[in-house]
């Protein structure tokens, strides 16, 4: 009776604390447990000793070993553009990060998992996604797209016929998607990112400059002045590299103004990409458009003036979310709390 109601009483305990949301993101991966929250926000970055092939560091730690590395270790991102680019690494990933979830792991019953990815991902794409989740040791995987959850995480009504519009910028890709009744009537992704925004930084650093810097500083630069509107005053700030032409280190002041320039490309890269799913909008839609706006999330959408810019390019109104970050691994944990009620917004999954 007693070893009966322990199975009993450890079934439900499980079915709780081993509901997994996870948003596998190329900068950041967040992990959610039922009724814990998120326990988890640690960088997308992994690193290796070449010689044993053994993971040495994963998240934070790995992350300040960035260009910092000696000969037999190297720190490496292993997802690129929002999916997987080292099938290896992830996996390694995911399985330290799913056992450090899981508080009081039962052996019998392995975790049940939700994971967000980019809507324009492809077959083979959501295959490596699903088969590294398994092979990271969960029982059940199912995916869902990075828009749809955010939506679900910032408690919008996707059920509902009218429409709602989000902007998902994250590392890798910004995802454009106009959601009702369960599903994405249009959509439009490119994968343009925080990721992008770094290496443009970099790119004009080097070439108007001669200054080469690593991308630390280059996020650090994105982050403290980069912009993608005019600022009121414009902000400044010393950055500190490489001289390419005395090869010496080298202090150089910049602008936000200058930094604005610099992220140009991407940021009409992701304006570009709004038009274009407005452009598919269906009429009726385009009208809920009017009165509710476009809702901003993910890391990008932190960006200074980048919401501003919208609204002068699309005339409509644009808000950012309240913790842009956690939206999509927020998403992901209503869908498991109510998997009937959000079982249509999943992608291709096995049960």
């Amino acid at each position: 009776m007693r070893l009966t109601q322990f199975f009993k009483g450890a079934a439900v305990f499980g079915a709780i604390s081993s509901d997994i949301g996870i948003d596998l993101g190329t900068a950041n991966t967040l992990v959610h447990v039922g009724g814990r929250g998120i326990v988890i926000n640690e960088p997308s970055v992994v690193a290796v000793d070449r010689r044993t092939n053994k993971v040495v560091a994963i998240g934070h730690e790995a992350k300040l070993m960035l260009g910092r590395t000696p000969g037999e270790i190297i720190a490496v991102r292993p997802m690129k553009d929002g999916v997987i680019a080292d099938f290896q690494l992830v996996e390694s990933l995911l399985t330290r990060l799913i056992k450090t979830a899981q508080k009081y792991p039962l052996f019998f019953l392995r975790p049940r998992i939700v994971v967000g990815v980019p809507s324009g991902i492809t077959e083979v794409e959501k295959r490596a996604v699903l088969d590294a989740a398994r092979k990271a040791g969960a029982r059940e995987v199912h995916l869902v797209a990075e828009p749809m959850a955010a939506a679900i995480g910032m408690g919008i009504p996707v059920e509902d016929p009218s429409g709602n519009m989000i902007i998902d910028i994250g590392g890798g890709t910004s995802e454009i998607a106009v959601i009702a009744l369960y599903g994405i009537v249009c959509d439009a992704s490119v994968r343009v990112g925080g990721d992008e925004m770094d290496e443009a930084i970099i790119s004009y650093l080097k070439k108007n400059y001669n200054l080469l810097v690593g991308e630390s500083m280059a996020e650090k630069i994105k982050m403290q002045i980069g912009s993608a509107f005019p600022l009121e005053p414009e902000l400044e700030m010393e950055v500190k590299g490489r001289d390419l032409v005395a090869g010496v280190p080298h202090t150089l002041k910049l602008t936000s103004a200058e930094i604005r320039e610099a992220l140009a490309e991407p940021v009409n890269a992701i304006v570009e990409a709004v038009r274009r799913a407005l452009e598919q909008t269906p009429p009726e839609l385009s009208a809920d458009l009017m009165d509710k706006g476009i809702v901003m999330t993910g890391g990008g959408a932190q960006l200074r003036g980048l919401d501003e810019l919208l609204r002068r390019e699309t005339g409509l109104p644009v808000n950012v979310i309240d913790d842009p970050l956690v939206c999509v691994c927020k998403g992901t944990a209503r869908i498991l709390e109510d998997m009937d009620k959000y079982y249509k917004v999943l992608m291709d999954s096995q049960r």
